[in-house]
């Protein structure tokens, strides 16, 4: 079980929200208290928030699904794309492109247009001028940077995890109209009923989007752990009953 601890929370400035004229009122359940004009997040109720959401994540992972992390703004791009990376799952961290979701087909041939400029040998860099191939090139360039994250995603995901539910306002909108899970840091200018999932915390800390993305991505390599374990345990067992059965099988180690 991943946890995440009231301390690391509080070191990371993870309970400051934005000033209190920037506030959505939808967010007072998660406000603590306010100090110096900005309100003060309630971090029990991060932890439980995060709990909840980690909770439908493993539940996710458990049946196969796959989980598309979206951080475009500065703070998260890193951040995002290292912990999707590690924990073997997709990512975004350029410009929302319209339709990403909701106009999936599009972009999958977009994709499959990178693939083929990116194959060594394709007969489209054939009989080119130098100024055609250097045009062909920039092509791959751009389309190798909006879609590097997602380029073997090969359906919508099963879920998304945000970073910012203000920011990534267009990424939640297409999301809910595909009936795809949302979970979502928001801080307190964000309203968290548009997210499935709200964890409540400061989402412009890169101390704290550090913190909270890491701990979920170690929440799915659990689960992927858990799994590997089972599939070595029943490699295992079959091959114990293969040497009762034949005297000359062989182990087999993954």
């Amino acid at each position: 079980m991943t946890f995440i601890k009231f301390e690391d929370l509080l070191d990371t400035g993870a309970h400051f929200g934005h000033v209190t004229r920037k506030w959505h009122p939808n967010y007072k359940p998660y406000v603590l208290m306010e100090k110096n004009g900005v309100h003060i997040i309630n971090l029990d109720e991060t932890i439980s928030a995060f709990k909840k959401a980690t909770d439908f994540i493993q539940s996710v992972v458990k049946k196969n699904g796959e989980i598309l992390f979206i951080g475009t703004k500065k703070q998260a791009k890193d951040i995002v794309q290292q912990e999707a990376d590690r924990c073997g799952m997709f990512y975004i961290v350029e410009r929302w492109l319209g339709g990403s979701l909701t106009n999936f087909t599009t972009i999958k041939k977009s994709i499959k247009r990178l693939k083929s400029l990116e194959k060594e040998g394709s007969s489209l860099y054939e009989n080119l001028t130098k100024k055609e191939a250097q045009m062909l090139n920039r092509e791959r360039v751009k389309l190798s940077d909006q879609h590097r994250g997602i380029k073997d995603m090969r359906k919508p995901p099963d879920a998304v995890v945000i970073v910012d539910g203000q920011y990534e306002a267009t990424a939640i909108k297409e999301a809910m109209s595909m009936n795809i899970p949302t979970v979502a840091l928001v801080d307190s200018n964000t309203d968290p009923n548009i997210v499935d999932f709200p964890i409540p915390a400061n989402d412009d800390s890169l101390r704290t989007i550090q913190l909270i993305i890491g701990s979920i991505a170690d929440s799915i390599l659990e689960v992927k752990g858990e799994s590997k374990d089972k599939k070595e345990t029943g490699s295992i067992v079959d091959d114990k009953a293969a040497n009762v059965s034949t005297e000359t099988s062989k182990e087999e180690e993954e």
